[in-house]
């Protein structure tokens, strides 16, 4: 079956988590994602661990699937030509290095795109290529609290905290993925390629959203609520008899299926309590009620209430409780690839589903180089004598 993506052809010149998990979007969706690395070390997070599967990073091998592997050494000279070789050929090029380092191996935007007026060039950083902070590097701990993720999360009364996942990485790979598939589009109707700046801090402030919205509509910072909403309650967790669950009332009509779950009409009807205006205004006394209430039951039974009326609930899962739920595995959100060296590797899904042109995980992640003369053959056309004096001269 066919994918959206078929035929295009992807240069992935990043590492760690933001390009690498924007190219794996790329490659499930059908392109021919070419990920350059150095000879020897390769992405940084080949090394990160353990966990290792038989010497392979779990880490590395978590957001790399569907590509292919070439080592090329840029401090020589003969791959710098040949990665010029491969600029030419691509439709894509991904880049995620401090700025101004592709100007430093002599590919910067205005060079390449005289190579190829075509080429969709993305560059991922830590805060863009304009503005003060340009040239400082970005990690996601660190672009987590300079775009104030950071000061929302964690208990009030103690520090911040950062997301337990890279999120600030895995959002910047995400916004990069919709810039390139925008940019493959307007490529339809213009016939020119074109740059993407994708700054990791420009999209935390993107996803502030509403709590933007309370800084500029008061000109008072949000602060930490543990798992409490700033606009909505109850939309928190609560401790049950024997676990945590989620419970989120969007509406004044929950709210008040939720007090007949809870055997309590009464608080329907208090004064306090009546819309949900009221009750975030009255919220440490609507929570004096909800919690012990909440301790009285199991987290199934709950559940099992509140599903019963119409109040969405869950339980906070461990990773390895996600893993393993039915309905992920019924969404195939979990699938199993054969790595060459790890054996049956086991990674997460597409989440995007098509139904025409479904993307799929083709590849398992690649040892380093693994491709390098399959590349070289098929872009470039190269003979194996070409490729084999590239590998005297330590260019691959």
């Amino acid at each position: 079956m066919s994918k959206p993506l078929d035929g295009v052809k992807v240069l992935d010149m990043t590492r760690v988590l933001a390009g690498p998990y924007c190219t794996m979007m790329l490659g499930d969706m059908g392109a021919d994602v070419v990920k350059v690395e150095r000879p020897e070390a390769g992405d940084d997070t080949r090394g990160y661990g353990p966990p290792f599967v038989n010497g392979e990073s779990a880490y590395f091998m978590s957001v790399n699937r569907s590509k292919r592997s070439i080592t090329l050494n840029l401090k020589q000279p003969d791959a710098l030509a040949t990665l010029g070789r491969l600029i030419e050929t691509a439709d894509v090029l991904v880049e995620n290095f401090r700025p101004g380092t592709m100007e430093g191996f002599g590919f910067g935007y205005d060079t390449v795109k005289a190579l190829n007026p075509r080429l969709i060039f993305c560059s991922i950083s830590g805060f863009g290529h304009t503005g003060p902070n340009a040239d400082l590097p970005g990690y996601d701990l660190i672009i987590q609290g300079e775009g104030g993720v950071a000061s929302l999360t964690g208990d009030p009364n103690g520090p911040p905290y950062k997301v337990g996942n890279s999120q600030a990485d895995v959002v910047a790979g995400m916004m990069a993925f919709q810039g390139i598939l925008l940019a493959l589009y307007a490529r339809t109707q213009s016939g020119r390629g074109q740059k993407i700046d994708l700054g990791m801090l420009d999209c935390q402030v993107a996803m502030l959203t509403y709590q933007a919205g309370i800084y500029f509509a008061t000109g008072q910072s949000p602060m930490r609520m543990g798992n409490q909403h700033p606009t909505i309650t109850p939309y928190e967790t609560f401790r049950c008899r024997d676990g945590y669950i989620n419970v989120a009332c969007g509406n004044d009509g929950m709210w008040r299926n939720l007090c007949k779950a809870a055997g309590q009409p009464t608080w329907a009807t208090d004064e306090r309590f009546r819309t949900n205006a009221e009750r975030v205004q009255n919220r440490h006394a609507l929570s004096s009620l909800l919690e012990p209430a909440m301790l009285e039951k199991t987290m199934d039974e709950w559940i099992e209430a509140l599903r019963g009326v119409g109040i969405p609930c869950g339980k906070i899962q461990s990773v390895g409780e996600v893993c393993e739920n039915p309905q992920v595995l019924a969404r195939d959100m979990v699938v199993t690839v054969q790595h060459p060296k790890a054996g049956a590797v086991r990674v997460t899904g597409v989440p995007v589903k098509l139904s025409d042109t479904p993307g799929a995980v083709t590849l398992p992640p690649p040892l380093l180089g693994e491709h390098t003369s399959h590349i070289l053959r098929d872009w470039l056309q190269m003979s194996p004598t070409e490729v084999a004096r590239l590998q005297q001269a330590g260019a691959l």
